[in-house]
């Protein structure tokens, strides 16, 4: 099973960190991630997801989700600096069995628990949603076209479907799209 880290930085907002981290870890098992990939899932306030926005995007104030896939292959073989030969920084056994980082999810809750209405319909159904299109991003889908953004919401709605289970079940019509 995919390794998921799971933090929370916030106190204005409640986070269910068992249901967080099992919803990430089913969501990257059915995309077929790896048992060696990690993946960091970090609850923010508003004013540290303003400050990633405006570094990482040149975006200003605070945004719902923000996801930082890492691009990294796997090291070259060979002694650093220079990668040529087997010396020293050579990957070993050892090596391969550890884990490679696919990126961080950062989730905003009070931004969340804003848009959850318009959104998801309530607080809980929004954060699973945020939490599945960070993954989702972490992967590669992206929304910048027509296109792109249906596909990504589909698969928003079948592993929301598939994996979420709203407390309030009755009144859940999945994410709109």
């Amino acid at each position: 099973m995919p390794v998921v880290f799971l933090g929370n930085e916030q106190d204005q907002y409640p986070v269910d960190e068992s249901r967080w981290l099992q919803l990430a870890k089913d969501a990257l098992r059915a995309e077929r991630v790896g048992n060696d990939v990690e993946v960091s899932v970090l609850y923010v306030d508003e004013q540290t997801i303003a400050e990633l926005n405006e570094k990482f995007l040149g975006k200003s104030g605070p945004t719902d989700v923000l996801s930082f896939p890492i691009d990294e292959g796997p090291p070259e073989a060979g002694r650093v600096p220079d990668a040529g030969g087997n010396g020293p920084g050579s990957p070993t056994a050892e090596d391969e069995e550890t884990s490679s980082l696919l990126g961080d999810v950062v989730i905003c809750p009070s931004v969340a628990a804003r848009n959850a209405p318009e959104h998801a319909g309530n607080y809980e159904d929004e954060l699973a949603l945020l939490l599945v299109h960070g993954i989702l991003h972490l992967l590669g889908m992206d929304h910048m076209e027509e296109d792109e953004a249906e596909a990504m919401e589909a698969r928003e709605r079948e592993l929301l479907a598939e994996f979420y289970k709203p407390i309030n079940a009755s009144a859940w019509q999945g994410p709109h799209a």
